[in-house]
């Protein structure tokens, strides 16, 4: 099975408890898949305290993937091919892409169309 890579809505969902969510990250896990999340989703996401109960919990079971200085330059060459200025969105595809990943999102137009600039087919799950 593919990897998978969750962005900001994801991770949103996650923490609102959305059981679509939570039933597709128990499947991933079932499946020995760990979530990929980016470190600029998650900066995204957080916002601390015990509100974000469910968001820790969900994010105890995924890798949170750093952003080298080299991600950083490719990103901003999807970001220029796409014409897309939201950097956390095109983070999470270039990720996706590099390692051939599903991305679950909210955002399904946003990574989908950087993909297409990349002339890359994303499976994309919608949450």
């Amino acid at each position: 099975m593919p990897g998978v890579t969750y962005d900001t809505g994801a991770l949103v969902a996650g923490e609102r408890n959305d059981r679509r969510m939570w039933a597709l990250h128990a499947g991933f896990l079932a499946e020995d898949v760990t979530p990929v999340v980016p470190a600029p989703v998650l900066a995204e996401a957080w916002r601390g305290g015990a509100r974000q109960a469910s968001l820790s919990r969900l994010l105890a079971m995924c890798e949170i993937e750093p952003m080298s200085e080299e991600q950083a330059r490719q990103v901003g060459v999807f970001a220029g091919k796409a014409a897309h200025d939201d950097v956390v969105d095109v983070t999470v595809a270039e990720g996706a892409m590099r390692r051939h990943d599903a991305v679950v999102t909210s955002n399904e137009e946003h990574v989908r169309r950087i993909a297409d600039a990349a002339r890359v087919r994303l499976g994309i799950e919608r949450v």
